[in-house]
């Protein structure tokens, strides 16, 4: 789509200062960073398309508050994993400031906020991870402040029960094939052995270097590999990042720090289709559930 540089250059600008507060949004909306990014590249796209008839905006950043969390609940009416909330207590007081029960919104795993209805849920993450007040909640939601209020202070009690509750979830598990794959692709990439790993590739293999570049076919995603041979500050270690296999990369020279992000595979007669890498977006590794094989 054509539009003015004067009109998208502010906004490029702005998208890419905010990306990491919005994925924050996206993911613990949908329960998933993974999940949450394609939220956020769906409030991208519909927020371009609609940038050209949208006039004066008066507040940008609300703007694309309020575009992601429909974005949000559009996926979870897909999904159809929960129906909105509408039967608060409008009468109820919002919770004065409590920087415990802050930080245990923060520090809840993406799991825990999808036991949240949904009007709480946004509430809770609008004003206790984002830092958003009651009026700037009101207008990206588009919701009253008795409703938020009301949100709020069923949202963080329930919260306060689930952060008692044993996680009974199984662990993720990967079958034999899954693994020598999972395996047989890290040790070629960790031995820099680009060849061998370019001998994995399906044919029609395609290639999503996230917040970057798409690209397609082997002699494409060829140019990838080059391009991670110029550097050395990575090691790759198989793991699962929200029970799904996955590549977690760490520091090559700080092993026991946390995985910086993650590289997803995608296999197809143990030939390798997709490759989604967060090198360029580390931000969706915050707060994700990642486990080392």
């Amino acid at each position: 789509m054509n539009i003015p540089g004067e009109i998208r250059e502010p906004f490029d600008r702005l998208f890419g200062e905010i990306r990491p507060r919005l994925h924050r949004y996206c993911a613990r909306m949908t329960g998933s960073v993974v999940d949450g990014e394609d939220v956020l590249q769906e409030a991208l796209a519909k927020a371009v398309e609609a940038l050209p008839n949208a006039g004066p905006i008066a507040n940008p950043e609300g703007w694309l508050f309020r575009i992601a969390h429909n974005a949000a609940l559009d996926f979870l009416r897909r999904r159809a994993r929960e129906k909105a909330f509408s039967d608060e207590d409008r009468d109820m007081i919002v919770d004065p400031a409590n920087p415990t029960v802050d930080r245990q919104a923060a520090a809840a795993g993406l799991h825990i906020f999808m036991r949240l209805p949904v009007t709480q849920r946004s509430s809770v993450i609008m004003m206790d991870v984002l830092g958003y007040s009651l009026q700037e909640i009101g207008t990206i939601l588009d919701t009253s402040i008795p409703t938020i209020k009301a949100a709020l202070h069923r949202g963080r009690g329930r919260l306060r029960q689930l952060a008692d509750e044993p996680d009974d979830r199984p662990p993720p598990r990967l079958s034999a094939a899954e693994r020598l794959l999972l395996d047989a692709y890290v040790d070629r990439f960790n031995a820099r052995d680009f060849d061998a790993v370019r001998d994995m590739l399906a044919d029609e293999v395609r290639l999503e270097l996230v917040a970057r570049t798409r690209l397609a076919g082997r002699k494409e995603v060829g140019t990838y590999f080059h391009n991670y041979s110029r550097v050395r500050d990575w090691r790759f270690v198989p793991g699962f990042v929200e029970d799904r296999p996955a590549v977690l990369v760490r520091d090559r020279d700080d092993p026991a720090a946390r995985p910086s992000y993650f590289v997803l595979l995608g296999w197809q007669a143990g030939k390798l289709l997709t490759i989604r890498d967060f090198r360029h977006a580390r931000y969706v590794a915050d707060g994700a559930e990642m486990s080392i094989l």
